[in-house]
């Protein structure tokens, strides 16, 4: 005799456990699809070198990118340099002796933001530099990791404006086969998952904009 499971096919709560199962799947391929999507983004090499903009802007949070900025505006890549994050109580003296620079030949060229504090706060904090210069163009100085998040941040704020990515690229980084070194890996994914973070704020700020004023928000 045929019984109720039989008949009208599996149980309920075995029907939603296959499902949320199924659901989970597509979702953690959308999500390992998206981070080597990341990962492509993530520059391997510097282009553009020779081309001059008018300023260059580093983000804080290694030395190597202070240096290859005042390297950059050595070799008069750019008008002025904007450093944005800097700790309170650094001044660009300390800055170009942290570098063993001559503060001689850059002190007149080098302006110092210190109130950003992320990489959207260092969108904020830039964006005001650039209008009070009424500049055009900048070269962006970052970790390679960091410059997908820091152009979707900059380019939110600035549309206009022409952004030059500058990659520098930590010894400790292993872009070629990171899965296999963890603390690469473990960068990538924090970097992909504040990525899509940022993104998708993005993307609520500009619907909210268009919900409330009938445009999306600037």
């Amino acid at each position: 005799m045929a019984t109720p499971h039989t008949m009208f096919g599996a149980p309920r709560p075995k029907r939603r456990l296959r499902l949320f199962g199924l659901l989970l799947i597509v979702l953690v391929g959308v999500w390992g699809y998206g981070l080597f999507v990341f990962v492509g983004m993530i520059p391997h090499q510097t282009t553009n070198v020779e081309r001059t903009t008018d300023a260059i802007v580093v983000l804080t949070g290694g030395s190597d990118r202070l240096k290859e900025g005042l390297t950059l505006l050595t070799d008069k890549k750019a008008k002025k340099l904007f450093v944005s994050g800097v700790y309170r109580g650094n001044d660009v003296r300390r800055l170009l002796e942290i570098q063993q620079r001559s503060p001689a030949d850059l002190l007149c060229c080098i302006s110092l933001g210190y109130n950003a504090t992320s990489t959207a706060g260092n969108a904020i904090e830039t964006t005001g530099w650039i209008k009070s210069q009424n500049y055009r163009s900048l070269r962006l100085v970052t970790a390679n990791y960091h410059m997908p998040r820091s152009l979707l941040e900059f380019s939110h704020l600035m549309p206009a404006l022409e952004i030059i990515p500058h990659a520098v690229f930590p010894a400790q980084f292993k872009r070629a086969q990171w899965w296999l070194w963890p603390g690469t890996a473990t960068l990538i994914i924090s970097e992909y998952t504040k990525y899509i973070v940022a993104s998708a704020r993005r993307k609520m700020e500009k619907l909210w904009g268009i919900l409330i004023n009938g445009s999306p928000a600037p």
